[in-house]
């Protein structure tokens, strides 16, 4: 006798993929019959509300709505007025100062931001600890301190 051409796992893909397109075959025919009203248009259209809520039903006409004036609306940051300006003198204490290598650095007391600063912007002689007032302008790698005097 001779044996089978087909093994185990031949047979057993083959069933798979038949089962399979038997499967595809009913659903197709399932959604031609009555399959038309699932996806009609009234179940694809969603609604936003005033609170911006995506919903299924529809806005009341009849429902008062809020008047908003288009002025009122801000798309940019604010800009700044001349009331909120900063003052331009500071006040901070030297958190780290490396004499030997000739700079440091001063907490702000507003901001709690740590400022640098270098020796050639002092004005009086400062040690860590020391209450200070300065100045702050852009430097090449962000913020430094300069008129640096110790407050007494």
């Amino acid at each position: 006798m001779g044996r089978s051409q087909e093994s185990f796992n031949k047979k057993e893909v083959r069933n798979k993929k038949e089962k399979k397109r038997k499967e595809k075959e009913q659903k197709r025919l399932a959604r031609k019959e009555g399959g038309d009203k699932k996806n009609s248009l009234d179940d694809m259209i969603a609604y936003v509300d005033e609170h911006g809520n995506i919903t299924s039903t529809p806005p009341d006409p009849d429902k008062k709505k809020e008047e908003i004036d288009v002025d009122d609306i801000q798309i940019s940051v604010p800009k700044k007025s001349e009331q909120e300006e900063e003052d331009p003198i500071r006040k901070g204490t030297v958190n780290a100062f490396f004499d030997s290598k000739g700079f440091g650095f001063i907490k702000d007391l507003e901001t709690k931001e740590s400022v640098f600063f270098h020796v050639s912007n002092v004005v009086d002689e400062v040690i860590e600890g020391n209450l200070v007032s300065y100045e702050v302008e852009m430097g090449p790698k962000g913020p430094v301190a300069v008129n640096v005097k110790q407050i007494k």
